[in-house]
């Protein structure tokens, strides 16, 4: 999980080893063959050794590449960048009048819900109606492995980076009521605020439902709130969501369930 917070990457290897997932991070695949029983994969691990595996289906995920040749773009103002175009926060491109939305937009996330929104935005700004801007810091990323992963906003790192003064909280589901009624406790919600103003800066959260759970902190932030706000915002008991109340409560030291 490159792009999640590095304490979710390590929450979501220590949990898959756990239940016996070999996992190799920066190996290079030299070759895949058919066996009578499935497939072999040779590989080079990220220390140099060879290592071969077999298994009955091999998963091959590349991504994506956009398809922006040959459409004319060369008539226009706008200038592709290895294919992906350049927008501004209203998804506006470089040619007046031409708007661009999707897995094709330079700096956004290929994902539907990106993509569905810009739709709308752009749609509201040429009807005249009204829209808000897009913001890359507002999208919100989910992953759909077991445990979920939903996150949104700036990682710990990425905060220090820009030179925020970091206040992190973090709260884990063992000691949500819940999780204990669905049997799910792994994983927790981590809060990353700005410690002068209490602004929240980014949500990660990696345990049960959590590509739901991350719908709050979505709208916390495009609200504004603070920390001080959403840690006095009530929480109906017992819900996995009580977890968004003490993630929030543990920027201050003050998560009630503990």
């Amino acid at each position: 999980m490159p792009n999640e917070d590095e304490d979710v990457s390590k929450e979501l290897s220590r949990d898959f080893r756990k239940r016996g997932i070999d996992l190799n991070v920066g190996a290079k695949v030299e070759k895949v063959e058919k066996t009578k029983t499935g497939a072999k994969v040779s590989f080079t691990a990220s220390d140099g050794k060879k290592v071969e595996k077999e298994a009955e289906k091999v998963l091959v995920a590349v991504g994506r590449a956009p398809r922006t040749e040959n459409i004319g773009l060369e008539k226009t103002k706008i200038k592709p960048e290895r294919g992906f175009i350049k927008v501004n926060e209203w998804m506006q491109t470089e040619e007046p009048g031409i708007f661009a939305i999707g897995d094709i937009v330079a700096g956004f996330p290929q994902l539907a819900h990106t993509g569905s929104m810009a739709g709308m935005v752009v749609a509201a700004k040429i009807a005249g109606k009204y829209a808000r801007p897009m913001r890359r810091d507002r999208v919100p990323a989910c992953t759909y492995t077991e445990p979920q992963i939903g996150s949104v906003g700036l990682t710990e790192a990425q905060a220090k980076e820009k030179g925020y003064m970091v206040k992190v909280g973090k709260f884990p589901f063992s000691a949500n009521s819940k999780a204990s009624i669905v049997n799910a406790h792994e994983g927790f919600v981590k809060v990353v605020a700005d410690a002068k103003y209490g602004e929240i800066l980014g949500v990660h959260i990696i345990g049960p439902q959590a590509t739901e759970l991350i719908a709050e902190a979505v709208t916390a932030m495009v609200l504004e709130a603070t920390v001080e706000e959403m840690m006095f915002t009530i929480h109906a008991h017992p819900t996995l969501a009580e977890a968004m109340l003490d993630g929030f409560g543990s920027v201050e030291g003050m998560a009630i369930n503990v």
